[in-house]
């Protein structure tokens, strides 16, 4: 009986440990003294793309990444004199070959000879921290370039009056006067610039007052015809009932030019520009991920083009004053920088959504005017329930974290999720379980099966099956040069979670 009772409080301690090895979201690796992997998580496999059991038994080289190695080194020595290592930074390689970033505790045991590590990933961590930084940057240049434009138009002030008045001197011969007013010209040139330079350090005099921005974009659009050429088609699409949007209105208008233009750059050969507006509600979630942001009630309008798009470099740099990808003379890199401007000092916000090859979609968010006559009805459909469900629903989103959150976000709605990385993985589920009610695919995919393309295989394979699809172009924008298949529900990125399961909801309850 004494030996039952000694060796009952292992026996539960073991397994204890056993569950928490096998449930950690941390990934913990056991390792001997020569770096080999004795024990690995499973969470090896959410972590860094890799089977746990596919680990176990090589280096810990093989997984580590190089730049990391030697330091990694000098810590396991440093514990094997006594120091227990907290707060280790160490990457290792992801399988699909990109270091993920962790934090890293660990020990050395004597008795065991083994090291014991727990790591955490810090992927998002680090996205957030990178996200703050730009916005600190971007805040930065806007206090220096404010203070640099407010001292300039002063000079400019002075050089200005004295030119107007060398000109207006009829005791001035005419070459004084032509060359007065050459440099006049080039002092107002300077005088536009710095406006614009406050436009974006959010100096510039505002008058905010409340607008329709369908009718406002209505009346833009003739202009934008006769601006852009016969080829860049335009297109429209405005959302009923829209909210009056409450900024400044001959602003918007300049804004709403600017981002025409720069599609149209976008499309040397030509091509299609979509404008659409919608009323949407930017809530807490969303917020996080962008630090400079008000949840709340806004009017969006989105500008899409189906031009070349930006590259990750463009793209974190595209708000930055005097930064253009245009050749010398075609621009000044101050379009965009304007528009940021407006909408912080706004109270607004600002979203590009680009990928290389496919073309661009600039969201332009503005506070929805005071006392909006829909605001009843929206407060009335946030306060209903969020529609829940039993069904199995295919996720194909090729992005990892995107594809996390969506299946996190639908297991919490209730329901079964099966998840693929790209179309071809997709029609492979689809082609062996049977239990699939919905696919939810994001329309532009590598591997060369868009969303678009998905649709008609997946039909091919099981008609009437049931599709919606999602990206972060607006709906009316061609995606990956292929239109959204008729009779197929599209969701706009970034979406809330209620209007995830009223979308879902509404077409899993749809006959067929």
């Amino acid at each position: 009986m004494d030996d039952q009772a000694s060796t009952r409080p292992q026996t539960v301690d073991s397994a204890i440990n056993q569950r928490v090895f096998e449930t950690s979201l941390d990934l913990i690796l056991v390792v001997d003294g020569k770096g080999n992997l004795i024990r690995v998580s499973p969470s090896a496999q959410s972590i860094l793309g890799r089977p746990h059991t596919s680990m176990i038994g090589r280096n810990a080289i093989d997984f580590l990444f190089a730049d990391d190695l030697e330091n990694t080194r000098n810590e396991m020595r440093l514990a094997r004199r006594g120091n227990q290592m907290r707060n280790f930074q160490c990457r290792y390689v992801h399988m699909k070959g990109h270091p993920v970033p962790l934090v890293w505790t660990g020990v050395w045991s004597e008795p065991e000879e083994q090291y014991f590590f727990i790591g955490r990933d810090m992927t998002e961590h680090s996205v957030q921290e990178e996200r703050l930084r730009r916005a600190q940057r971007l805040d930065a240049i806007g206090q220096l370039t404010g203070g640099i434009a407010h001292d300039f138009n002063n000079l400019l002030a002075v050089m200005i009056g004295n030119l107007d008045m060398i000109v207006a001197d009829a005791a001035a011969d005419r070459k004084t006067r032509e060359y007065a007013e050459n440099a006049l010209h080039a002092a107002l040139r300077g005088a536009e610039l710095t406006r614009q330079l406050l436009a974006f350090a959010r100096r510039q005099s505002l008058k905010a007052e409340r607008f329709d921005p369908n009718t406002r974009i209505a009346a833009t659009i003739d202009l934008l015809r006769r601006t852009l050429g016969e080829t860049i088609e335009i297109r429209a699409g405005f959302a009923a009932n829209l909210d009056d949007a409450f900024a400044d209105p001959a602003q918007f208008d300049a804004a709403l030019v600017n981002l025409a233009i720069n599609a149209r750059d976008a499309m040397p050969s030509g091509g299609r520009l979509t404008i659409e507006t919608e009323n949407v509600m930017l809530d807490e979630y969303y917020c996080r991920a962008n630090a400079e942001v008000v949840p709340g009630h806004y009017v969006m309008i989105a500008v899409s083009d189906t031009g070349k798009g930006m590259t990750a470099e463009t793209l974190s740099r595209a708000f930055e004053p005097f930064f253009t990808t245009k050749p010398v003379g075609a621009g000044t890199g101050l379009g965009l920088s304007m528009i940021y401007g407006f909408a912080r000092q706004s109270r607004g916000h600002i979203k590009i959504y680009s990928e290389h090859g496919h073309g661009t979609t600039v969201r332009l968010y503005l506070p929805r005017a005071p006392e909006s006559a829909a605001e009843a009805s929206q407060i009335a459909a946030a306060s209903r329930p969020e529609p829940r469900g039993g069904e199995c629903i295919l996720v194909v989103e090729d992005n990892p974290d995107v594809r996390k959150v969506v299946v996190t976000q639908l297991k919490q709605l209730g329901y079964q999720t099966l998840e693929a990385d790209n179309g071809q993985v997709a029609l492979n589920i689809l082609k062996h379980e049977a239990t699939v009610d919905l696919v939810f695919s994001d329309m532009v995919m590598p591997g060369g099966i868009s969303g678009a393309k998905l649709v008609m295989l997946a039909r091919g394979q099981r008609p009437g099956i049931k599709v919606v699809l999602t990206s972060g172009f607006a709906k009316g924008s061609v995606q990956g040069n292929e239109e959204i298949p008729p009779g197929v529900e599209f969701l706009s990125k970034p979406y809330r979670r209620a209007d995830l399961a009223e979308k879902l909801r509404s077409v899993l309850d749809a006959k067929t």
